[in-house]
């Protein structure tokens, strides 16, 4: 069953370890300056990249073409929504107190107010989105990012955030607080919805990335450590301070972790 409940976030974590090639610039010294897997590290992007040309990218172009944008607007809404349990639970644990309550706040409104999470309103009234994380967690308590690794399906990462994500992937509803076979196929469901919408959203920008670098895996990893380094920046309580890049997958609404 857990092998089976991983899959329903397969499609998501694709998208979003395919999608964030943003337009990159170097990186702070030091940050996640440990690479000694680099070759496998190579090997295992050619073969998410080969994956999503094959699969991915066909399902989220056709996707696009045949649901209009403003369905895909309440979708992608509603499945954020659903991760503001996790976020709040973490910004808890993070000793994050304005965090979780601004979290908490944006998940009743918008499931109340916003019709099960279809409109966010919770962002006009004055509650933006949060980060929280289980790897950003750890990080507040101490851990070390460890190597950085690029996992089979599920992206650029490092050791302590392959950890958290781990944790991330069983804590995220609904098909964790729903028994049973029923709570496997709806994570399928749910799964595979996130990841065709957020990869629709960035198929142009891709290809634009893949188009022009001249060296994808670093390009990639840039890219990835300056995005996790603002939320580990907010997760200490800093301003997170975000690259100031235009890759939608960079934004509240078209991120989601």
């Amino acid at each position: 069953m857990k092998a089976l409940h991983r899959a329903a976030y397969l499609l998501s974590v694709l998208a979003t370890g395919a999608t964030l090639g943003g337009c990159a610039t170097t990186p702070a010294a030091g940050r996640w300056s440990d690479d000694p897997l680099e070759p496998l590290n190579r090997v295992v992007l050619d073969a998410n990249t080969t994956l999503d040309k094959a699969f991915i990218k066909p399902i989220a172009e056709a996707y696009r073409r045949f649901v209009p944008q403003y369905v895909r607007d309440r979708i992608r809404a509603v499945i954020d929504n659903l991760a503001e349990p996790r976020i709040f639970v973490n910004d808890l644990l993070q000793g994050r107190g304005r965090a979780a309550d601004i979290t908490l706040n944006r998940f009743i409104i918008n499931t109340v107010v916003g019709v099960v999470g279809l409109f966010d309103v919770g962002s006009e009234k004055g509650y933006p989105k949060q980060s929280g994380d289980f790897g950003q967690t750890l990080y507040v308590w101490g851990a070390g990012h460890g190597p950085y690794l690029v996992l089979l399906f599920f992206g650029p990462s490092n050791l302590r955030d392959a950890v958290g994500l781990g944790v991330d992937l069983f804590s995220t509803p609904p098909g964790v607080f729903v028994p049973g076979h029923a709570g496997v196929v709806t994570g399928l469901v749910v799964g595979t919805v996130d990841g065709m919408d957020l990869r629709s959203r960035n198929i142009e920008t891709l290809d634009d990335i893949m188009a022009t670098s001249l060296d994808y895996y670093s390009h990639l990893k840039s890219i990835v450590e300056q995005r996790r380094e603002a939320e580990l920046r907010e997760g200490r309580g800093e301003s997170p301070q975000p690259p100031e890049l235009t890759d939608p997958v960079l934004s509240p609404a078209g991120s989601q972790r």
